[in-house]
């Protein structure tokens, strides 16, 4: 840790211990965890063809399921995202937070199931879903819901004979991450979304024929402050936190989602619970 980042966790902690011990203690785990937003943003290029124009695309990350997020919590999430009737659903990984203790049930895969999608629904693993020997039965789980894996791999979407690429990679700390493998064989003139949990692979996703890649991972810092930021992020999440950043002139566009659950503290400050709702533009 540099002396910048030691002092900004030391002055944050100590603004958590003054902050949190009131009435915005109440507030950070009871009132904003709970304060979902829709996060808009509009993609465009002119790799996307008309076909594509106006396509909506979902995305929500690390729901943390059993860490002060509840299946009744995760049923109203699903009908808030199949009232924006997405044409595409991508889930960025962490589905619950410790794999080897939760009690698994038909309710969370008729959960996930109910989500809908023409155009599909894709996912990739996050640390969480490969630690506490959760990776079969999560892949287990979202199979059983119809959603596709994408590890290495890449999908075609196709509207109207006209192609969009769909691409994942394994989770970078506890999987095998393998951008060359995962875009093998992609026309490097279509359109290319990847799907990766942690943000700073982007900087090596910027040498690829990718045009955007969509991450979770940091759960946007989950405790904020003014001037500060945030306080803490787990790695593969630090220079990446929350938003949005373009890499080389806009060869390359980054959206970090900051997630809907949250892990080792159940608080959210300044940094309420998020999907994002792209749509793509055709600008040619």
């Amino acid at each position: 840790m540099n002396r910048r980042s030691f002092l900004k966790r030391t002055i944050g902690s100590l603004l958590a211990l003054v902050g949190l011990g009131g009435g915005t203690f109440y507030y950070a785990r009871e009132i904003e965890p709970f304060m979902l937003q829709i996060h808009e943003e509009a993609i465009t290029s002119n790799k996307i063809t008309p076909a594509f124009n106006n396509f909506k695309i979902i995305q929500f990350s690390d729901t943390h399921i059993g860490f002060h997020y509840t299946l009744e919590q995760f049923n109203e999430l699903v009908e808030q995202i199949n009232a924006l009737q997405p044409d595409l659903i991508v889930f960025t990984g962490d589905l619950v937070d410790k794999p080897d203790q939760y009690y698994w049930s038909s309710k969370l895969t008729n959960a996930l199931k109910a989500l809908k999608a023409p155009c599909g629904k894709f996912w990739i693993y996050g640390n969480h879903d490969h630690g506490g020997y959760g990776t079969e039965i999560i892949q287990d789980v979202m199979e059983q819901a119809n959603f596709e894996l994408l590890k290495n791999n890449h999908s075609i979407i196709e509207m109207d004979s006209d192609r969009i690429v769909l691409a994942g990679i394994d989770d970078v700390i506890l999987g095998k991450p393998d951008l060359e493998e995962t875009l093998k064989n992609v026309n490097p003139d279509l359109f290319t979304m990847l799907l990766a949990h942690e943000p700073d692979y982007a900087d090596t996703t910027v040498n690829y024929p990718v045009d955007v890649q969509l991450s979770g991972h940091s759960h946007g810092g989950q405790v904020r402050f003014p001037f500060i930021g945030d306080l803490y992020t787990p790695a593969y999440a630090v220079k990446y936190v929350q938003g949005k950043f373009t890499f080389n002139h806009d060869k390359l566009t980054l959206f970090v989602n900051s997630g809907i659950g949250t892990t080792r503290l159940p608080y959210r400050f300044l940094c309420k619970p998020e999907i994002h709702l792209y749509t793509l533009k055709n600008n040619s």
